[in-house]
């Protein structure tokens, strides 16, 4: 036996595969601001699930998850936002000051002011 992959016969012509080029962008040509723009949504939308505002939201509903998740987008927003600019930057941070909220609401028993996830990196965020 062999591992050898048996060649096509003239009656079955290779198929030409897409190219991985040709699939997907090179990394290199992707500006930064695409990149950490493109996490900070990814992030956003995992922390909306997590904290049970989307479709069968209490289903999903994780407050633990959802509370790492924020604080890490608050990490990337406040780090990144001299980088990015202001446009960029602020419909990011209203993104995450909505999360903040939300997480507020969700919770049973709510953080203290400045203890929420994300606050050390924002300050506090009141309604």
């Amino acid at each position: 036996m062999s591992d050898a992959t048996p060649s096509p016969t003239p009656e079955e012509p290779e198929e030409e595969a897409p190219g991985f080029d040709s699939m997907t962008r090179d990394i290199a040509d992707v500006p930064a601001v695409e990149v950490i723009t493109t996490v900070a949504v990814h992030l956003m939308s995992s922390a909306a699930v997590n904290l049970g505002l989307a479709e069968d939201g209490e289903k999903h509903k994780d407050l633990d998850e959802a509370r790492k998740l924020i604080q890490a987008l608050a990490g990337l927003i406040t780090a990144s936002a001299t980088e990015i600019s202001s446009f960029h930057a602020a419909p990011l941070r209203d993104g995450l000051k909505s999360l903040q909220l939300a997480f507020r609401e969700a919770s049973a028993v709510p953080d203290e002011p400045g203890e929420g996830p994300g606050e050390k990196y924002t300050g506090p965020v009141y309604g």
